[in-house]
């Protein structure tokens, strides 16, 4: 299967999952997670129609982005792992959006770096849903002192929320993963209502139509669209 055959499939089992769930399949964006994948498989993609990408590593997207994003008018690329302080200001200059915003000195970090820049960055808090191995912050109290924080800095736009649900094939567990993303962004919004909460990233290759289901906005698929990745 070439990539454009797949993501048409992706995009009909959207279309699906959107139905069942009574949402507009126009609601929900397809994230290309090109994560140890070349510049080849990139553009094929982009031909595909695939016009936001996630990247793991600053240094990796650096190698593959920094020319194909000025090439490519409308192409978005996302930090979607973990992200240490010294690789901040490269990743500002790169990525549109930061999704794994965890802890809060890094939004310290995020919010001096950007404080005189013309541009705002786009941040999604990253919750901690169930993966014990993923970082995040652990409660709905730590979450709202982040937006606290965020919102003191005028270079950070809050966007939303992403989350990764458990490794596991049972689907009540994964399912409550979502749900509890989707519960707490909706009382964080009751609570920050002049904050932009548009983004819910859930959702992989083995679980996006369950995330679209319980309210994804941005699903991170990678396996499914470019098949498995190189190591």
């Amino acid at each position: 299967m070439t990539i454009t055959e797949a993501v048409a499939g992706i995009r009909e089992k959207i279309l699906q999952a959107a139905l069942r769930s009574g949402r507009n399949p126009d609601d929900i964006r397809l994230m290309g997670v090109s994560k140890f994948h070349g510049i080849s498989e990139i553009e094929e993609a982009w031909q595909g129609g695939i016009r936001l990408f996630g990247e793991s590593r600053v240094q990796e997207a650096a190698d593959k982005f920094a020319g194909f994003t000025a090439g490519h008018p409308g192409a978005e690329l996302h930090l979607i792992g973990s992200l240490q302080r010294n690789k901040a200001k490269a990743a500002y200059t790169l990525f549109d959006y930061i999704q794994s915003v965890d802890r809060e000195a890094l939004i310290t970090c995020l919010g001096d770096l950007t404080a005189n820049q013309d541009r705002p960055l786009g941040i999604l808090l990253e919750f901690h849903t169930g993966e014990e191995t993923k970082t995040g912050f652990p409660d709905e109290d730590s979450l709202c002192r982040a937006v606290e924080q965020v919102l003191s800095y005028p270079g950070l736009a809050l966007r939303g929320l992403m989350t990764m649900a458990p490794y596991t094939d049972d689907t009540r567990i994964i399912r409550a993963s979502f749900r509890a993303l989707s519960g707490a962004r909706n009382r964080l919004e009751a609570r920050f209502p002049d904050c932009d909460w548009s983004c819910l990233s859930m959702g992989m290759s083995s679980d996006f139509e369950i995330a679209i289901e319980e309210g994804s906005t941005i699903i991170r698929i990678g396996t499914a669209l470019f098949g498995e990745r190189r190591t």
